[in-house]
């Protein structure tokens, strides 16, 4: 596809080495699934242990039932995962300490079978060379799609410089997440080691980042991930060592955030360990959830429409340990969680009206689960 025909469409944001975070919208979804239509359920996974690549299962929309579909053997530490708009081709950061002899994490694509959901492997790029966020070092590139789904060599690299209080943790910088805003004129680096989302102008013609604002965190936050609401007016950023979620609203036109709250991810009582890792909106734009690992817990808040503010809900156990990840489907009936430490992927219903989870009964078997990305097919 030539460079001047990239859009929104073309990039899927990505992070590497230890989160992702992607800007595809799923507006339409709903309509593709029909009233009993499945979906495919993409899993990544760490493969140091039992696990061998990628995970592929077939989610029932009228039970929640998961059953195993196909195993994508061979592909090295996929721990988080995107799709392009048109479900055509499946990304895959690989977690690996080197790529072609250099220190590095590495990007894999492949392309996805229409009739079946079944993955091919196209090429494989060092992250440092689709927007990608590099925790290790720091930094965040771009790659641009070739019509054939490969990857080619990065466009553009920016790199963090900084530190903050955490002196374990945010001893440099550490890009954690990025996310393009629904015009795709902005993307956004969250840094948890600076306490900074970083906003840039997006080219998508060129495949280039412009400095443009940044959003200040707390001293010792630790941003993790950022969402939009579906309206585009309000941005939410879970705080991985504070356990806390910040809301701002979004200014489209300068592609500014300003903070107007933030809110604790657990119950006042509890005092052990925990670190925060997902969060999402669902597709209504009335509810926010959260994971907490440590807890063990999804944090749900009700989300005021007309300031985006967050109240909260309820806690729910995510009956298994350490719930890295967790999806949604496009229309807003389930909520899977990937308890990496239990192994298991569970399967939650989300009460439309209250936007309360209740067990579905069904629990899938996977080893070390830390990525879903659910794809009608």
């Amino acid at each position: 596809m030539p460079h001047e025909k990239h859009s929104r469409r073309d990039f899927l944001t990505i992070t590497g080495l230890a989160a992702v975070s992607l800007a595809i919208p799923t507006r339409g979804w709903a309509r593709l699934l029909g009233v009993n239509g499945d979906l495919n359920l993409y899993v990544g996974t760490y493969t140091s242990g039992k696990s061998e690549g990628i995970y592929i299962y077939r989610m029932n929309m009228s039970t929640g039932e998961l059953k195993h579909f196909n195993t994508v053997k061979g592909v090295v530490d996929p721990s988080f995962l995107a799709i392009d708009r048109h479900r055509r081709r499946l990304y895959a950061v690989n977690e690996v300490e080197q790529f072609a002899g250099k220190p590095s994490g590495a990007l894999s694509a492949f392309s996805i079978d229409q009739q079946s959901g079944n993955l091919s492997f196209l090429n494989q790029q060092p992250t440092w060379f689709v927007l990608v966020a590099n925790y290790t070092g720091g930094n965040i590139s771009v790659l641009p799609i070739k019509a054939d789904g490969s990857l080619g060599v990065a466009t553009d690299m920016v790199q963090h410089h900084g530190s903050s209080v955490n002196k374990e943790r945010q001893e440099g910088p550490h890009a954690h997440c990025i996310e393009l805003d629904s015009s795709n004129r902005y993307a956004f680096a969250v840094d948890l080691g600076l306490d900074k989302v970083m906003i840039y102008k997006f080219d998508a013609k060129n495949g280039k980042l412009v400095p443009n604002k940044e959003a200040q965190l707390k001293p010792g936050d630790g941003p993790r991930h950022l969402t939009f609401h579906p309206n585009g007016k309000y941005a939410y950023v879970i705080n991985e060592l504070t356990n806390s979620v910040t809301a701002f609203t979004y200014a489209k036109a300068t592609g500014t955030l300003k903070e107007t709250q933030t809110v604790s991810t657990l119950p006042k009582d509890f005092s052990a360990a925990n670190t925060t890792a997902e969060l999402a909106v669902s597709p209504s734009g009335r509810f926010l959830y959260g994971s907490n690992r440590g807890h063990d817990s999804i944090v749900g808040f009700a989300i005021d429409q007309s300031t985006g503010k967050l109240t909260f809900i309820e806690h729910v156990p995510t009956q298994g340990k350490t719930p890295r990840h967790f999806t949604i489907d496009p229309t807003g009936t389930f909520l899977l969680v990937a308890n990496k430490d239990s192994d298991t992927i569970v399967s939650l219903r989300i009460n439309p009206a209250t936007g309360r989870l209740d067990s579905t009964g069904h629990v899938a078997q996977v080893p070390t689960p830390v990525c879903l990305v659910l794809v009608p097919f």
